[in-house]
């Protein structure tokens, strides 16, 4: 995700005081000028085990001193520490989705849609909400399948019952949009509205009536 993304979701998570500590962390690797927003890899922890002075286990023998991420090794393989081995139960492996804190599901739900609104397309990231379908006040949980990203008016129309999508993911608009606040608006005086003549091409040549 873009570096002020992952600022704006985790904060002091990053490891960073500021957003410009860790622009200038990043900027180690390949200096950055205080206008760069580069996406940068981000890799989201979720229930972290932390074990007692002396208990930490070293990786397996035949993993590389310079393994960054990607390889993996069963708890209960007999080749490595027992201590790793004893902590089996709490590492289960787990299917189907995933409890996730507030954080975590803002950038999930974020780098899930592709950083696009679900309903506008919209890609100006600092104008999208994660939004929960279910709120988490009524039963809901943080789960990437309980959320949707949406533009922040689009998810307050959400949030307030007058858009849904149905089962078929197909948008649904409530009539009482139009019931409670008008069919929009229109200027004061009655030349500078829109002629009949150019909305009825519009609608002849353009409008999807169907």
């Amino acid at each position: 995700m873009p570096l002020s993304a992952a600022w704006e979701f985790y904060g002091y998570g990053n490891g960073a005081a500021s957003l410009d500590a860790l622009r200038a962390l990043i900027g180690e690797l390949n200096p950055l000028s205080p206008r760069d927003d580069p996406e940068i890899g981000c890799i989201l922890l979720k229930d972290v085990i932390f074990f007692p002075d002396g208990g930490i286990a070293g990786p397996p023998p035949e993993f590389a001193r310079n393994l960054v991420q990607g390889r993996t090794y069963e708890f209960d393989d007999p080749r490595y520490d027992p201590s790793w081995r004893s902590h089996g139960p709490m590492f289960t492996e787990r299917t189907g989705w995933v409890r996730l804190g507030q954080s975590g599901f803002r950038a999930t739900v974020f780098n899930a849609y592709r950083r696009r609104c679900a309903i506008t397309g919209t890609k100006i990231w600092p104008a999208l909400d994660a939004a929960h379908i279910r709120p988490v006040t009524q039963g809901g949980e943080h789960r990437i399948d309980n959320g949707l990203l949406l533009r922040s008016d689009v998810h307050t129309m959400f949030d307030w019952g007058y858009l849904g999508v149905d089962p078929s993911y197909r948008l649904l608009v409530s009539p009482r949009l139009r019931d409670e606040f008008g069919n929009g608006a229109l200027p004061d005086r009655k030349g500078d509205r829109p002629h009949r003549e150019f909305l009825e091409w519009h609608l002849d040549a353009v409008f999807k009536a169907s």
